[in-house]
């Protein structure tokens, strides 16, 4: 189990709870096209870095902070390996749970937070976390907890929001991302606030180099990162030692 949280982690857990609960509805389709699906991509890069874990039939594998359930069925997709998911959100996890009425083979879904697991140590071949440690009411323990609950020379696997990494691009990625975005999303989805809270969270998350030197801190080892789309996203993973 993770360390105890100070009172201002706690309420900031309550609040980024709150919020995806009321655009829970909205979630995906605003996922998509405000990424005009390159999304998709990103969890399909994902299930190539695990290929090998996906392919061993003894294998089990957790996907923390799952949200609607999108990178999960991504993972399970021809995967011989057994795929759970977890999230803190009730409204996104029924999203999920609705998706899974559409698959032969239902993916389990749990719960939890995912900065205090009610999983044993070393209880996963591999964990993955796509959009979800940015969110963490503390980002340092949050990898802690990824660490507790992979089993020794399994791999972790993070897609998230970086920082671009081309010149002229990134001033116009900026420009949408901080003016055009919140917009859209705020009218589509009801919650304004929630748009406006995804660049600021992206703007204090570590970048690419700071997130791969807290892993390894963190305790895993080998760890790489690919930039996606000019370095808007990256993919970092690493090996418990």
């Amino acid at each position: 189990m993770s360390t105890e949280r100070t009172s201002s982690e706690l309420e900031h857990a309550k609040a980024v709870r709150e919020m995806f609960s009321g655009i829970a509805r909205r979630y995906d389709f605003l996922n998509h096209f405000l990424s005009v699906n390159t999304d998709k991509r990103w969890r399909r890069l994902v299930r190539t870095k695990l290929q090998e874990t996906l392919d061993n039939e003894n294998a089990v594998i957790l996907d923390v902070a799952c949200g609607t359930g999108d990178l999960s069925l991504e993972l399970q997709k021809n995967a011989r390996a057994k795929v759970f998911g977890t999230d803190f959100c009730r409204p996104m996890l029924s999203i999920a749970f609705d998706k899974n009425e559409k698959n032969a083979e239902q993916i389990p879904y749990v719960e939890a937070d995912g900065m205090n697991l009610s999983f044993a140590d070393a209880s996963f071949d591999a964990v993955t976390i796509a959009f979800g440690l940015r969110n963490f009411s503390n980002w340092q323990d949050g990898l802690r907890e990824l660490h507790r609950i992979t089993k020794p020379g399994g791999k972790l696997v993070i897609l998230e929001f970086s920082t671009p990494i081309v010149p002229g691009f990134k001033q116009i990625f900026n420009l949408y991302f901080t003016q055009i975005l919140p917009r859209v999303g705020g009218a589509v989805s009801g919650s304004r606030g929630a748009y406006e809270y995804l660049p600021d969270s992206v703007s204090r998350f570590p970048d690419q180099k700071g997130l791969a030197e807290m892993m390894r801190k963190t305790g895993f080892s080998s760890v790489e990162y690919q930039n996606l789309t000019g370095g808007i996203a990256a993919i970092h993973s690493g090996i418990k030692d």
